[in-house]
């Protein structure tokens, strides 16, 4: 009997034989960043043994005529008989994604330990396998694995599991591609970084062969010192340039030098928000090309890539991947296959984490343990690059007593000294009418505050001529149509007077003369001075940042990071300091304790290899929202479409241009209104009630009151 899988459209099968050693080729391949050849081999010899029962051959042979069949336990049997337990569980979540262990008497079928109990229906014959397919028993697990400390093997485990569950299903993924496609698909390609690194040097030669002065020179002689990536051994660097000292393409000179010198595949940066990855992935382009820069996040369409960058989505099969802090860590953690896909292209990279201070609180060891294994055992070098110097120093060091994070611009005071371009000075406690006529009475100023309640009311206060205001009530679309004409004013000197919740300090790029900030954490108030004099053209004495306070209590989701700020603001002169900024941190971290560093107990699931449970707990995004589409002049078809059941992820990008992310209680309130046509089977609601769409303020807040703290 022949034994196949995959037709293909002209009628011809693959061999499963032909197949499983393809994969099983691929995936060592794959694996060989973080030494697994071997292990990613038999996993490709295991994944699809059960193709070879009579049930499964019908399967292929007329799969509109017969019943799936489950044939991916088979494998996983035969690696968990060989005590290969990694093996076990990649193979048997090949399809359906990683389960948790289990017990032998667990209720749920899903379960590793259930399917090693679950007998082998479909007329399986292990012989039939065993004649084509020889796997070589022993263990494949490698050396550097079986050295981990006993107290840190339950995180390594479940690292390297992962990992060589990206390399097996990615490698199955291209093989049927490839087959399929009759070996056509364009994938692969781009440039190495030493061939970028040339770009980026021919980028950046006026600026360090001409005679800067002021900012100027400080940018040029930072961007020198990362140029130098090549003189640091592989390992985890800190990149502390303050705001204005371009750490942007001094991080990317330091990764493609450091890349270049030791052969590491891919740099990838990943960075808090979507607003500071458009920025970044432009640059990048501008620089290296578009057909070097994979920028991946939730509002991009892959169809509007190029072919190669379309599918290098898939598995970050490109020389610069430009990604968000959810994608990265989300996926790190992550159970299913098209998540999970792409994590061994992490393994022998430079990653560079931007605005390093922003990762979650709630999440922070796991995402330590995290960097800290990739950059131990998956010969990654990671560069925690920040304008605030936090305190993860400390963490790593705790956490990774292995590894010591070096500083790759020292002197880091002197830069704060130099670069300083704004005062940061306290301004008390002011009621809404009060801070209203003082805001009223600048030409040009931003007011920065904790609540979209707050920015309604007191834009509401402000004098009509040259008031704004941004928040996430608006669209995106919208929002952009505002900033545009905020920038237009602040060029041509008119006056501007913004009220904004907190989404203007991730990255937006404006320059005020002066700005105004609701008490929050320091490093809030350090990005929103990021706003103020961004280039260093006026003077210091009249750039100033303000810090005040409402009467009543700070919104629960910052309570603990206000204080932490008060208690710096009492002990520090100079609030933006380096010393100041370290202490912030350092407080924070400590009222928070230690249990809130991993408040979904993450580590403990993932010790116990419990891999559906812990995708199930990592949301960086906490609360899920809901989409309210507002209709516009561009979107009709696109609502229509989806108002027929018509969805696809391609459609849903092209509208989240128009769509509001409201919370339950806000959706509650507009559904009472009579607001919003709920589309139960797509899961959102269209706008239907066009007086509760402000052009001004965007979704109205509070049709039946109430107050809703934006983070």
């Amino acid at each position: 009997m022949e034994f196949v899988t995959h037709r293909r459209d002209d009628g011809e099968y693959q061999s499963l034989k032909d197949h499983i050693t393809n994969v099983a080729a691929r995936a060592a391949e794959l694996a060989a960043g973080f030494d697994a050849k071997a292990h990613a081999e038999r996993a490709g010899l295991l994944h699809d043994v059960g193709k070879y029962s009579k049930a499964a051959q019908r399967r292929q042979l007329a799969p509109e005529e017969t019943a799936k069949v489950d044939h991916s336990t088979a494998g996983a049997l035969a690696a968990f008989q060989m005590r290969d337990v990694h093996a076990a569980f990649v193979v048997a979540g090949h399809h359906g994604g990683l389960p948790d262990p289990g017990s032998k008497n667990s209720p749920d079928g899903s379960t590793l330990m259930a399917r090693m109990q679950k007998p082998l229906t479909g007329d399986m014959d292990a012989s039939a396998w065993q004649q084509e397919i020889s796997v070589a028993p022993g263990d494949r697990t490698p050396d550097w694995l079986r050295r981990v400390p006993a107290q840190s093997r339950g995180f390594a485990n479940a690292m390297y599991t992962r990992m060589l569950f990206s390399a097996l299903v990615d490698a199955d993924f291209l093989d049927t591609e490839a087959y399929m496609s009759f070996g056509q698909t364009e994938r692969g390609g781009g440039e190495t970084p030493a061939a970028l690194l040339e770009k980026l040097r021919a980028y950046v030669a006026p600026w360090l062969t001409g005679r800067a002065e002021g900012v100027n020179r400080i940018r040029s002689d930072l961007l020198r010192q990362c140029m130098q990536g090549d003189q640091h051994p592989r390992g985890m660097y800190t990149l502390t340039i303050p705001t204005g000292g371009g750490k942007t393409i001094s991080s990317l000179a330091f990764a493609l030098s450091h890349a270049a010198r030791y052969g590491l595949s891919r740099v990838i940066y990943v960075v808090p928000y979507t607003s500071i990855i458009e920025q970044n992935a432009q640059v990048f382009r501008n620089i290296l090309g578009a057909e070097n820069v994979l920028e991946h996040h939730a509002n991009i369409d892959p169809q509007d890539q190029e072919e190669k960058l379309r599918l290098a989505a898939e598995n970050w099969d490109a020389p610069v991947v430009v990604t968000t802090a959810v994608q990265f860590f989300e996926s790190l953690f992550a159970a299913r296959t098209s998540r999970c896909r792409k994590l061994h292209s992490i393994a022998n990279a430079v990653v560079v984490f931007d605005e390093a201070q922003m990762l979650p609180v709630p999440y922070l060891k796991p995402c330590v343990n995290a960097i800290s294994e990739l950059v131990l055992h998956y010969r990654v070098t990671a560069v925690l690059c920040t304008a605030t110097q936090p305190a993860l120093d400390g963490l790593i060091v705790r956490y990774a007593p292995e590894l010591s994070p070096n500083e790759l611009c020292p002197g880091t005071r002197a830069l704060f000294d130099s670069l300083r371009r704004v005062q940061i000075v306290q301004t008390g406690t002011l009621t809404e009418a009060t801070l209203a006529d003082r805001l009223g009475q600048r030409r040009q100023v931003l007011c920065i505050v904790n609540t979209r309640r707050a920015a309604q009311a007191l834009y509401a206060l402000l004098p009509e001529q040259g008031r704004y205001h941004l928040s996430t009530l608006m669209t995106p679309e919208h929002r952009a149509r505002q900033l545009a004409e905020i920038r237009a004013r602040l060029m041509a000197g008119d006056a501007c007077r913004v009220v904004s919740t907190s989404l203007i300090e991730a990255g937006v790029d404006v320059d005020f003369p002066e700005v105004w900030r609701e008490i929050a954490g320091l490093d809030s108030i350090l990005q929103a001075a990021g706003r103020c004099n961004r280039e260093g053209k006026r003077p210091l004495a009249e750039s100033q940042v303000h810090v005040f306070r409402f009467d009543g209590a700070v919104p629960r989701m910052i309570m603990q990071n206000a204080a932490a700020t008060e208690h710096v603001l009492t002990q520090f002169e100079d609030v933006a300091s380096p010393e100041a900024i370290h202490a912030y941190f350092a407080e924070l971290l400590f009222m928070k304790g230690d249990a809130a560093l991993d408040a979904q107990g993450i580590l403990p699931l993932n010790e116990k290899q419990c891999f559906r449970s812990v995708a199930e707990k990592f949301r960086l995004i906490g609360e899920e929202t809901t989409p309210v589409y507002i209709p516009t002049a561009d979107n009709g078809d696109l609502l229509a479409q989806l108002r027929a059941g018509d969805v696809t992820r391609g459609l849903l990008r092209k509208l989240g241009r128009s769509a509001v992310n409201v919370r339950p209680d806000h959706l509650k309130r507009l559904m009472e209104a009579g607001a919003v046509e709920w589309l139960p089977e797509s899961g959102c609601a269209i706008l239907i009630a066009w007086q509760h769409y402000d052009e001004a303020c965007g979704l109205s807040l509070t049709p039946e009151g109430g107050d809703v703290w934006i983070c």
